[in-house]
Parts: C-alpha cells; sequence; structure tokens
C-alpha cells in the first residue's frame, strides 16, 4: 500500500498538466487536498458487494499489481505525455481531466441503469425497422394500396430517420443529449399512436414519416451520450454491450408481430368509414420500447461532458458527484468522497471572438463566426471523415439491400413452388351448377357457363380466359387476385361482391349489374399473414447473438479498425454462399450466417465513430454519418429488390464489392482503443 500512496503523491506533486491535484489549479479541476483519491477497483462492475480486502491479498500473493497502482500509472504515463508535449491544447487538457474524474466515479449502478434506459432507444429503432414490413401485408388490404404506395410506404421510414439523424444529432450537441433524444422519442412514440389510427394513405404516410423523423434521432444521441459516462477501458466494450438491445428489438417485433397481427378479433369497426384492425394494434404496441426509455430518461442526467463544453461548471459536477456516490454506495462504500472541488474549463481564443461577436456584431456576422467554427470537429480530420463516411455507406448498402433481398427471395421461392400447382381447365361446359366450394390457384380457358350459381366462396388466383358466362348469378364472393379475360358475360347479377370492373380485362358486359356491391378492400387473414415473415426475421435477429458477443469481448484486445474490417471481409466471403441458395431454408441459413458475422462490423463502426470527434461535435458527425447510412439503406433495399426474381449475380456482386471496398478502407482508421474521449 506504500507503494500505491507515493504513487498518487507523484501524480499530485510532479504531473504539471494536472497542477490542480491538492487545490493549486486553477485551469483544470482540484480534488481536496485533505483526502487522497480513491480508485475504482479494476475487476468486473457486474458483480457488486465483492471483498476487495482478499481480492488485494491474492493480487498481492500472485504478483499482480493493485488496480490503483495500475491506473496511477495509466495517469503518471497521460501527464508525462502532456508535459513532454511543447503545448497542449485546452481541449486535449479538459479530456484528460475528465478521463481522470471518471476513473475516480467507476463504472457501476449508474452506467448500468443508463445502460437499460438508453438500450430501450435503441430497441425503439430497431422495432422501427420492421414495423412496416409486417404490416404491409394487412395494411395494403385495409388501405387498397398499389404496387408503388406500398413502395413508398417502405421508403418513407428510412428517408425520416435520415432526416431525424442529421437534425436531431446537430441538435444534441447545442441544446443537450438528453433533452433532445427525450423530444424525439416523444415525437415518434406521437406520430406511431396516430398512424395506427389513420385510415387513409396519405395521414398514415405522413404520420409514419415523422415516426421515422423522431427515431431517427436515438442512434446518434445514444452512442454518444452513453460514451460520455464511460472511462477509456470499458468503452470500446461497454458501448458493444449496449448494441445487444437492437438485436432485442428485432426480436420484440417478430414476437409481437406473430402473437397480435394475426388476431383479428382484436380490433373494432366504427361503421365502414373506421376500421381498427390487430395490424393497428401491434403499431401501437411496437412504441412501448420508445414509451419506457422517456419514462427513464427523466430520472436520468444530462452529460456531464456537454455540460462542460458549455461552460456550465456546477451542474457538470453535481452529476459527476452523483455518479460516484451511485456508483460507491452500490458497492458497500458509502463512505468513499467526491474529491473533485472545483472544475473549470478555460475558455478558447474561439469561444473569446464568439463572445464578443455576439455582443458587438450584427446578426450576419455572428452567423459567418459560427458557421466555420461549428463545422471544424467534423472536418479536421478530412480523410477519416471521408473513410468513415464510405465505411458507413458500403455497410449500409450491403446490409440493408440484402435484409430485403432475403425475404423477397424467400416470397418469390413461395410463389414459384405456389406457380408450380396451378390446375388448368380447358373448355369445360358447367350448366345449372351451384358453386359452394372455393376455387384458387387455377386457370378456366374457353368455358361455358350456363344458369350457374357462385354463392358464399372465396376465389384466389383464379383467372378465366376466353370463356362465356351467362345467366349466372354471383352472391357473398371474396376474392384475391382473381381476373376475367376477354371474356364475355351477358345477363349476369352480382351480388354482395368484391368485384370491381377493373379485374374484367378487355370483356363484354352485357345486362350485367352490381348490387351493393363490397367497397374497399378487405383482409384475408388465411393468406396475407404468413408466419414463416416473422421466423424469417426472428432467426435473423437472433443470430447476431454470436457477434455481439464475440465483438464486446474482443473489441478492446484487436481493436476497432481491425474488428471492422475483419467483419465486413468475412462478410463479403459469406455472399458467396447465397449463390448455393436453392431453397428457402437455405437462404434462412445464409441469412443467420450473414447477420451473426456482419453485426461486428456494426458495432465496431459505431465505436469508432464516437471516439474519432470531440464532444462538441460529437452527436453532429454521428447524425450527418448515419443519416449517409439510411440513404444507403434506401438504395441498397430498392436496388436489390428489383432484381428479385430476375437474378441473383447483380445482387451478390454488388454486396461482395462494398464489403471488400469498406472492408479495405476500414484497415486503414486511426486505433482509438488507448485514445481519451476528446
Amino acid at each position: 500500500m506504500a507503494d500505491h500512496y507515493e504513487n498518487n503523491m507523484y501524480h499530485q506533486t510532479h504531473n504539471e498538466g494536472y497542477s490542480m491535484y491538492g487545490g493549486a489549479g486553477q485551469d483544470g479541476y482540484a480534488y481536496q487536498s485533505d483526502i487522497l483519491p480513491q480508485e475504482e477497483d479494476a475487476a468486473s462492475d457486474a458483480t457488486e458487494g465483492h471483498d476487495e480486502e482478499d481480492q488485494m491479498y491474492e493480487g498481492e500473493y500472485q504478483g499482480i499489481p493493485h488496480p490503483d497502482e495500475v491506473k496511477a500509472a495509466r495517469r503518471a504515463a497521460r501527464a508525462k505525455a502532456r508535459a513532454a508535449a511543447d503545448a497542449a491544447s485546452e481541449q486535449e487538457e479538459l479530456a484528460e481531466q475528465y478521463e481522470d474524474i471518471m476513473e475516480d466515479c467507476g463504472h457501476g449502478r449508474f452506467q448500468w441503469t443508463l445502460f437499460v434506459v438508453l438500450g430501450l432507444a435503441l430497441m425503439a429503432d430497431s422495432v422501427e425497422c420492421f414495423v412496416v414490413s409486417f404490416v404491409l401485408p394487412s395494411a395494403e388490404k385495409d388501405m387498397c394500396l398499389s404496387n408503388a404506395e406500398k413502395g413508398m410506404l417502405g421508403l418513407i421510414v428510412f428517408l425520416g430517420m435520415m432526416l431525424g439523424a442529421f437534425v436531431w444529432g446537430g441538435l444534441a450537441d447545442k441544446v443537450g443529449r438528453r433533452k433532445c433524444l427525450i423530444v424525439a422519442l416523444t415525437i415518434n412514440c406521437v406520430s406511431a399512436f396516430l398512424s395506427s389510427f389513420a385510415q387513409g394513405y396519405g395521414f398514415f404516410l405522413f404520420f409514419r414519416l415523422f415516426s421515422g423523423m423522431g427515431i431517427g434521432g436515438a442512434v446518434p444521441i445514444v452512442y454518444s451520450y452513453f460514451s460520455e459516462f464511460l472511462q477509456m477501458d470499458k468503452r470500446g466494450e461497454h458501448l458493444s454491450w449496449i448494441c445487444m438491445f437492437w438485436m432485442m428489438g428485432g426480436i420484440y417485433a417478430s414476437f409481437t408481430a406473430w402473437g397480435v397481427i394475426p388476431r383479428y378479433g382484436w380490433g373494432f369497426s366504427m361503421g365502414t368509414e373506421f376500421q381498427f384492425h390487430s395490424w393497428r394494434v401491434f403499431v401501437l404496441v411496437c412504441a412501448l420500447p420508445a414509451i419506457a426509455s422517456v419514462v427513464g430518461l427523466m430520472f436520468m442526467p444530462e452529460s456531464p461532458r456537454f455540460l462542460l463544453e458549455h461552460a456550465k461548471h456546477d451542474e457538470a459536477w453535481m452529476i459527476l458527484k452523483q455518479v460516484h456516490d451511485t456508483n460507491w454506495r452500490a458497492k458497500g462504500e458509502p463512505e468513499r468522497v467526491f474529491t473533485v472541488a472545483q472544475i473549470k474549463t478555460p475558455k478558447t481564443q474561439e469561444d473569446e471572438f464568439i463572445e464578443i461577436q455576439s455582443a458587438t456584431g450584427t446578426t450576419f456576422q455572428r452567423w459567418l463566426v459560427r458557421t466555420p467554427i461549428s463545422s471544424e470537429g467534423v472536418m479536421t480530420s478530412l480523410n477519416c471523415t471521408l473513410l468513415m463516411a464510405i465505411i458507413w455507406f458500403t455497410m449500409a448498402f450491403s446490409y440493408y439491400g440484402l435484409s430485403v433481398w432475403f425475404p423477397d427471395m424467400i416470397k418469390h421461392l413461395q410463389n414459384e413452388e405456389y406457380d408450380s400447382k396451378l390446375k388448368v381447365f380447358h373448355r369445360e361446359q358447367v350448366k345449372h351448377f351451384h358453386f359452394n366450394f372455393s376455387l384458387e390457384n387455377q386457370v378456366h380457358k374457353e368455358g361455358e357457363y350456363v344458369n350457374d350459381k357462385f354463392i358464399n366462396i372465396e376465389m384466389k388466383h383464379v383467372k378465366f380466359e376466353d370463356s362465356l358466362f351467362e345467366d349466372c348469378y354471383f352472391e357473398d364472393i371474396r376474392s384475391t387476385q382473381t381476373f376475367f379475360e376477354n371474356c364475355t358475360l351477358r345477363n349476369i347479377l352480382f351480388y354482395n361482391t368484391d368485384f370491381e370492373r377493373k379485374i374484367f380485362i378487355d370483356c363484354q358486359l352485357e345486362n350485367v349489374t352490381f348490387h351493393q356491391n363490397k367497397r374497399g378492400c378487405h383482409l384475408d387473414s388465411e393468406e396475407e399473414n404468413d408466419v414463416l415473415v416473422y421466423l424469417v426475421s426472428f432467426l435473423g435477429s437472433l443470430a447476431v447473438l454470436p457477434g455481439n458477443i464475440i465483438s464486446a469481448l474482443f473489441m478492446d484486445k484487436i481493436g476497432r479498425s481491425k474488428m471492422i474490417g475483419g467483419s465486413m471481409l468475412i462478410s463479403a466471403g459469406c455472399t458467396f454462399f447465397l449463390f448455393l441458395s436453392f431453397s428457402q431454408a437455405s437462404i434462412i441459413a445464409w441469412q443467420c450466417l450473414f447477420c451473426g458475422v456482419s453485426v461486428a462490423a456494426w458495432n465496431g463502426i459505431e465505436v469508432i465513430t464516437v471516439e474519432l470527434y470531440p464532444a462538441s461535435k460529437r452527436a453532429t458527425a454521428f447524425g450527418v454519418l448515419n443519416a449517409l447510412c439510411k440513404l444507403a439503406a434506401i438504395m441498397g433495399s430498392s436496388i436489390f429488390a428489383s432484381f428479385v426474381g430476375i437474378t441473383k449475380v447483380i445482387p451478390i456482386l454488388l454486396s461482395f464489392a462494398a464489403l471488400v471496398g469498406g472492408g479495405l478502407l476500414a484497415l486503414k482508421l486511426p486505433e482509438t482503443r488507448e485514445k481519451v474521449l476528446q
């Protein structure tokens, strides 16, 4: 213990950049001189109430340095590096000081509580990506959507998320992480609630756009917010662990969709104008993670690092003391005292220049001063910013493109199998017959139907070609993909059917009457909700669990750039297995493999994005790159979907080329695992 005491004393008396220890500093933060700094035990903080004396004794017996000695040596090394520099920037000094404070505060109950609250926000972001794809089969019937309208509905969420990431990321650096995240999630919740009651396509599209804009701020703010409560040696691991909530969001959406959407009794109607079917209940349920996150954020403080950047030192001190006391009380050491007496951040010349212009200059002059300064943080290292933009884009283009391609290919194989069972009837003559059974997957050519009755039946994928209907009666018919082409209909009565004029293609209608025709589209409870869709999404989400665990455990050991590059290159190799996807089972297997491997790259990308940019521009940079990611997602999903049923070669080669290019560039990124968060 004598060595530990000497290390601390040396650190307090010999560190020029850290002279405020003991109360002498003016431009940093000061420790109370009569209390030695108390250090956090470096063992796993996941378990509380451990016997610290036993652990110390075992380490000394085995010749392992005490964790306090390790931290003291680390601080001394950082002080030596600062002393060796000619003139360390004030921003770097603040970063070093803040890192030492976070080490003293420790990692414990406070961070784990914030972990869950922010994880729910990430979970809401994941759920938002699945909502439209799950409700679309039912919504298209409920709102009579065309193919173009369905495509727009699928893209509008990503468009909203792209705009939201850009806007909320910038605001989080100006207004605050916590405040912006609460407002963004609230917009998401309110918009989701209103969209569930929207009866028309236009209103539903509008509210889903705003829902996406709200949740678009979750990713850039969550990572920026959480990283500023983590010390350097735990940052990579715990930022990777929080990615688990994105996986949980996919599982949650899949399970709730399977449990709610097929339950058509879970709804109500008010006449024919207002329908609230079960898929609308699912939209409401999907807002629960965001609501829970908003409630939790009400009890969480603002990021102290953000407050220091905006010269709110007293507020930052109170929050840091709260973090310190919460953690050490939970570990059974309430006697530990927060020894930071003062935090004072010196102003830069830029800050002083802005104040002068704010007091004396015109609005235009203030804008001229602030604009270049506000963009300086993102553009400080142009090469890194360009590399990150390319890596974000290539990863998102491949990942989201294949995420759409996998289920579309499964649906295509299902349709091929369904079409292979098509029954074709030629020149059948049916007279005075009562059809009281359903017709499905049939083509009737050159038939004659005279004095026949079609009552209370379903017609699914039925087509009549060059046929004659005379003196026939249709009543209470429900149809799906049913058409009459080049047919002649004479003296026909359609009563309470859903047949519309558009299904009669090049037909001659003579004395044909439509009476009490069903208006609008109608849900088909058997066909439109394939359980396989939910299963594929569930397995794809669950498959990332091993990749999440591996990336969290090894993020700080092998480094961010190697993690990203290796994962993207291995994922590129996995895409070639897609040439062997000849069945639904094989496509699901390759999807799980691809998702499990690629998640490590996503975790590395998000961690290194946080670490590359300073606190004053961190959320802005993350928001811009995340907006670029959503743009790539829109492009990838549109391009890949257009080749379904045509060729597999182009989607596979596009994803392979993008992943290889991005992976090789990722290896050129600077390593940030030993870098203090600026």
